[in-house]
Formats: C-alpha cells, sequence, structure tokens
C-alpha cells in the first residue's frame, strides 16, 4: 500500500532519484539525503508501513538480518569503527515510512549518543514501578498473541 506523497513510497516507485545501495523484493536501502557523516543509509520496507509497530512479523528476520548486512558493509566500506542502528516511531520521524538509520561511526566524531538530555528515575521504588509496569504490559501482549 503506497501512500500519496510518501517520498519513500516514490523511492521504491522510482518516481524520485536516490541513491540505492541494497535491495531485494522486500526491502530498499539508500543513502541519506541529509547524512549525519557519509555512508548514512535508510533501510526501509517497499511496502508502506508508518512505524516499527506496524510491521508484519515476517518481515522481522530478513529486516534485522539485512540490517547487520549493512552495518558490516557500510563499516567496511567508509572504514568506520562501528555504526549507530536507530529507529524513530511517531516523534522525530521525519517520513511517516518505517525507515531504519545505519550511520557509521568514528570515536571522536562529534556525535553524542544518545540527541536528549537523560532523566534518572526518583528513587528505586520509581524505577521498579516502571519496571513492573513494562513486565505487565508484555504479560498482556504475549496473551493477545
Amino acid at each position: 500500500m503506497d501512500l500519496p506523497n510518501c517520498v519513500f513510497c516514490e523511492i521504491v516507485a522510482g518516481n524520485l532519484p536516490s541513491f540505492i545501495v541494497y535491495q531485494d523484493s522486500e526491502l530498499i536501502a539508500f543513502l541519506d539525503d541529509h547524512p549525519l557523516f557519509p555512508g548514512h543509509v535508510l533501510l526501509c520496507p517497499r511496502e508502506h508501513y508508518e512505524t516499527l509497530l506496524d510491521l508484519p512479523q515476517y518481515l522481522n528476520e530478513t529486516t534485522l538480518t539485512t540490517t547487520q548486512l549493512l552495518a558490516k558493509a557500510i563499516e567496511a566500506a567508509v572504514d568506520a569503527e562501528g555504526t549507530f542502528i536507530a529507529i524513530n516511531n511517531h516523534v522525530s520521524q521525519t517520513v511517516p515510512h518505517l525507515h531504519i538509520h545505519i550511520v557509521p561511526r568514528r570515536r571522536r566524531d562529534g556525535l553524542k549518543g544518545f540527541f536528549w538530555p537523560r532523566q534518572k528515575y526518583k528513587d528505586d521504588e520509581a524505577r521498579e514501578a516502571v519496571r513492573d509496569a513494562i513486565e505487565r504490559e508484555i504479560g498482556k501482549l504475549r496473551r493477545e498473541d
């Protein structure tokens, strides 16, 4: 299902120019137009899914395996020391089509790990309340499957 005005759907359809580094029947990867560093690649499913939460389960393994392949290739291609791999779901997602950022990294490259301020838990009780709430939700979701 392609969406009108979706830049990535237009790239998949071949209607917009892009610098494709990988493609198969399910996925496409291309250089980011606004890279953090040269070699910054975006991996997208060909079908339009807005977020990771929308991605069908049957695509999970191939998506992660392809992410690993691209990370290895990017590190070797640009002589990087590692990679930063990220997915935004809604917040900070500039294109509402699932895409995985694979960014080459080098020590002291100026990228500050995470791009947002860290917040500590008020105390151990608050940390445990959050941990417990997440664990309960996981249990609910597993029972729904």
